[in-house]
């Protein structure tokens, strides 16, 4: 059985753009979906680790999400609702009717809210620190002014592409800093998606991230439709996220019916590659709990 997620990929071609698709495990099987983060994540990064473990016995589809890894170049907003209707096209062009998602950040905000507005075809969540539960962020008013300068942006991107940068950044990022598992190995993803962001004159930041803030108030806020969340959910948080507060993740899962809630104590915000073995255990007891 092939479990090596990342060997092949699939481009599909949709009317705003390409979108790169992984896929391995057994099709008979539960189908589990794999959602990156934000900025400079993609599917093989991110799900570096995991994405074999599960597709030992599921069926493992990783997305490039749009505008990441080989899904560019993408026109148009990619706001809340359009991401939604890309991982529809995605389910039906692999025949999928119900699938779980699984998602890191931004791709936890996705999940959780295509999960609401469609729970016919989620079989289950997990959310993995995830975006689009705050009502305020820190420094609202002042982030949301410098999200309106699309120059300030792409200046930003341009500024990424430093290997010397980068290191830096993500050495900080992981919890285990430079003796995090496959370190070099990731930092060639990373620095190869800032290199293609770059190229393609991509910004900074995702538009999820953008159209999520308000001035006052962030505008995407899954936290109060949680309490009709219909699926089984499972909500991780790694005890060092500097990004996604415990109180928050722990409030969502409060909130959200039948809910299961794991923190992981050595891991950050990049929780999968902090800690592989704990967080793919937490997800594998949750789909054996499925059925």
């Amino acid at each position: 059985m092939n479990t090596d997620v990342f060997s092949s990929y699939q481009d599909v071609r949709l009317p705003q753009g390409p979108l790169r698709i992984y896929r391995a495990g057994p099709r008979e099987a539960l189908s589990v979906v794999l959602l990156h983060g934000a900025m400079l994540d993609t599917a093989a990064f991110t799900w570096h680790h995991l994405a074999p473990v599960l597709a030992r016995d599921r069926d493992v589809v990783a997305v490039d999400m749009p505008r990441h890894g080989g899904s560019r170049p993408w026109t148009g907003l990619l706001d809340q609702a359009r991401m939604e209707a890309v991982l529809d096209e995605v389910l039906d062009h692999l025949g999928i009717s119900r699938a779980v998602l699984v998602g890191l950040s931004m791709g936890g905000g996705i999940a959780t809210g295509y999960a609401l507005s469609r729970p016919e075809r989620v079989a289950g969540l997990v959310a993995i620190n995830p975006g689009g539960l705050d009502d305020e962020r820190p420094l609202q008013l002042l982030t949301w002014l410098a999200l309106r300068s699309s120059t300030l942006l792409r200046w930003a991107s341009r500024w990424m592409v430093s290997p010397w940068l980068l290191r830096r950044s993500m050495a900080r990022t992981f919890v285990h800093g430079e003796h995090t598992r496959d370190f070099a190995v990731l930092m060639r993803m990373v620095e190869a998606e800032a290199r293609r962001r770059a190229e393609h004159g991509d910004p900074a930041l995702d538009d999820w991230q953008v159209a999520a803030y308000g001035p006052r108030r962030m505008v995407l806020n899954h936290t109060p439709g949680l309490r009709r969340l219909q699926v089984p959910s499972l909500w991780v948080h790694g005890r060092k996220d500097t990004l996604v507060s415990q109180a928050v993740v722990r409030r969502a899962a409060e909130s959200a019916p039948g809910a299961r809630w794991v923190e992981v104590d050595d891991a950050g915000h990049l929780a999968p590659l902090d800690e592989p073995e704990a967080v793919g255990g937490a997800i594998v007891s949750f789909l054996d709990g499925l059925g």
